[in-house]
C-alpha cells in the first residue's frame, strides 16, 4: 500500500492485520485503562483520544518531549513501551475499547451497590436513614464480605465472558 509523501508516519506494517502485543503491553494497555476510570475521565479521555486517532504519531513524539519530565512520576520503562505501543494506529482504538470495558464495569458495580444499599436501607429507622445522609453511608461490618463477594464475581463473571471467544478460534 502507497504511502503519501516521503514519510509514513502513522503507517501500521499490519494492516488489516490482527494487532500483535506482548502479555506486558496488554497489562499495561489495561493499567492506563483503570487508572482512566478510576480517576472518573472516562468521557474526557475517550474525547480526547478520538480527536488525536489521526496524529497518534506525533502524539507519541511528543511524549519523547515530556519525557524527562514524566520520569519523575512514572516508571520510565512502562512509559517508553507505552510511548512505542502509541506509534502504532490501532492501540489508540485497543485503549478505547479497554476503557470503555472497564467503565461498563464499574458502572454494573455501582448499580449492583446501590441497590444493595437501598435493600439495606428500607429496613433501618428513620434514625439511621437520616445518619447515613447527613455522615455518610459505610457498608456495616457484618455485610462486608458479603457484598465485596457480590461486586467481585461481576469482575469474575466479565473475565470468564472474555476468555470463551478466545478458546473457540
Amino acid at each position: 500500500m502507497p504511502t503519501r509523501g516521503p514519510f509514513a508516519f502513522g503507517r501500521s506494517d499490519q494492516e488489516g492485520k490482527e494487532p500483535q502485543y506482548t502479555d506486558h503491553e496488554r497489562e499495561l494497555i489495561d493499567k492506563v485503562a483503570r487508572k482512566v476510570v478510576h480517576w472518573k475521565m472516562t468521557v474526557p479521555a475517550i474525547v480526547a483520544l478520538e480527536s488525536v486517532k489521526p496524529l497518534n504519531y506525533i502524539g507519541s513524539q511528543a511524549m519523547v518531549f515530556f519525557e524527562p519530565m514524566v520520569q519523575a512520576v512514572f516508571n520510565f520503562a512502562d512509559y517508553d513501551t507505552f510511548r512505542m505501543m502509541m506509534e502504532r494506529r490501532e492501540t489508540i482504538e485497543i485503549l478505547l475499547q479497554r476503557i470503555e470495558h472497564f467503565d461498563a464495569l464499574a458502572l454494573r458495580k455501582e448499580k449492583l451497590f446501590k441497590r444493595l444499599k437501598k435493600a439495606y436501607l428500607k429496613k433501618q429507622s428513620f434514625g439511621f436513614k437520616f445518619k447515613s445522609a447527613i455522615l455518610g453511608f459505610r457498608v456495616p461490618q457484618h455485610l462486608e464480605k458479603e457484598w465485596k463477594a457480590k461486586l467481585d464475581a461481576i469482575e469474575k463473571e466479565q473475565a470468564s465472558k472474555e476468555e470463551k471467544p478466545s478458546k473457540k478460534e
